[in-house]
């Protein structure tokens, strides 16, 4: 594997007009070194199958008016906005693509669906389960579909079936597949998934659990669906039928300067008017001594948090109130936090004590601030002694009695029972 460099780019560039294909195919290998790389920091490996589709799927002719640069670099390409300028579709960034069909485990002769169609997956799955497979795609948005089907045909893969309709609901004619992989911001697991799954097949679905997204790969084991990997991922959410909104909470005036909330995405609900004025109050920090190295991952962390601290919520805030120091947060758009009464707890940016080393802390704000910030810290250093476990996720269809889930953490959706289970501390 390579360094890459702009060189890549700019060799790209000296190519003519004519040259189109060429330069595309300079593109898409560097693209694919940056996968690869990135994969490494994750501790995972870019699959030879996968790689190979990622080196001949021509991007570019899925990507609509964008330039052919812009087309290869590896991030998401919004091809649909709604009327307050919110994506609706997307080409997914070529990295998670790569990860989740990794983890869906294809080989040739699969038969894969797809929910959430841009046309470009696909055609890489396409790719990966050869002429001996079957890939179908299905989406609710009839702009949508039409476009991933020209584009697919275009591409040449115009064998792959587009269908226009909400995956909430089996498909037509009845099929099962060997892998389905979900698209779109999942806020439960509709019946169709697991009824459309053959034995031994894997659903690989970005499933979102008190606001936080991981895309969990699920299997049939006894009447359930259990986890084999998550990875931190983020997706254009849920249309239709299963389509879920979550509650934000502003915690400042809605004239002032800077924007601060919660972001509640289960049932429980916030006493707005018990936090008013909550951050004007004294700010107390409780430093853990538990530390972390730079690049390494702490993401089940935040789950550990979500299954012990009673009143989870996410905390978010505008780039001004950061910058201006209203919160302390490590960035915009989602950190952990609690809620006990008129007290607000969250997790700050951890804070460097060494070379590229560390450590956690709680701030909190509120009449018993000190307390809430203890509380939270302790179940820092209580992940921490539990040895910083990998989380199992098992799904259980709504109804199941209490007596016949496993042990964990139960979120009650609208189809289902999740269970996030913690293994017992080394």
């Amino acid at each position: 594997m390579t360094d890459v460099t702009n060189d890549d780019h700019a060799r790209a560039a000296e190519l003519t007009d004519g040259d189109i294909e060429k330069q595309a195919a300079v593109l898409r290998d560097a693209m694919v070194e940056k996968i690869a790389i990135r994969h490494q920091a994750l501790g995972l490996v870019l699959p030879a199958e996968v790689e190979q589709a990622m080196r001949t799927v021509p991007r570019h002719l899925f990507t609509g008016d964008v330039d052919l640069q812009a087309a290869y670099e590896d991030t998401a390409v919004v091809t649909k906005l709604n009327e307050r300028g919110a994506s609706m579709s997307s080409v997914s960034a070529p990295w998670l693509q790569a990860v989740m069909l990794g983890q869906a485990g294809l080989k040739p002769g699969d038969r894969v669906l797809e929910v959430g169609s841009g046309g470009y997956n696909a055609a890489l799955i396409r790719e990966v389960v050869g002429p001996m497979g079957s890939v179908t795609t299905i989406d609710i948005d009839p702009e949508v579909t039409d476009r991933a089907q020209r584009f697919l045909a275009d591409a040449g893969y115009g064998d792959v079936e587009v269908i226009c309709a909400d995956a909430e609901f089996e498909i037509e004619p009845p099929r099962t597949f060997n892998a389905i992989i979900i698209t779109v911001g999942s806020w439960d697991v509709p019946p169709a998934w697991p009824s459309q799954l053959a034995e031994g097949g894997k659903l690989v679905v970005p499933l979102r659990t008190w606001g936080m997204t991981r895309s969990w790969v699920l299997e049939h084991q006894g009447g359930a669906l259990v986890s084999r990997d998550r990875q931190v991922c983020g997706f254009v959410a849920m249309q239709g039928v299963g389509a879920h909104k979550g509650t934000a909470t502003p915690l400042l005036d809605a004239d002032s300067d800077h924007t601060v909330g919660l972001w509640r995405d289960e049932k429980d609900t916030v006493d707005a008017a018990a936090l008013s004025g909550v951050l004007d109050l004294p700010r107390v920090e409780v430093w853990t001594g538990i530390k972390v190295g730079a690049g390494i991952r702490y993401s089940d962390q935040d789950l550990w948090l979500a299954t012990t601290l009673p009143g989870f919520s996410l905390i978010t805030a505008s780039q001004k109130a950061l910058d201006d120091g209203i919160v302390a947060l490590p960035w915009q758009y989602g950190t952990p936090a609690f809620v006990d009464g008129p007290n607000l707890a969250y997790r700050p940016k951890p804070r460097p004590i060494d070379r590229d080393v560390f450590e956690f802390g709680a701030f909190a704000h509120g009449p018993q601030a000190e307390q809430s910030a203890r509380r939270l810290a302790d179940q820092i250093d209580a992940w921490n002694l539990a040895g910083r476990p990998e989380p199992r996720l098992s799904v259980h269809p709504a109804g199941t009695p209490d007596d016949e889930l496993p042990d964990g953490h139960v979120l009650d959706k609208v189809h289902t029972r999740l269970v996030i289970s913690w293994p017992p501390a080394r």
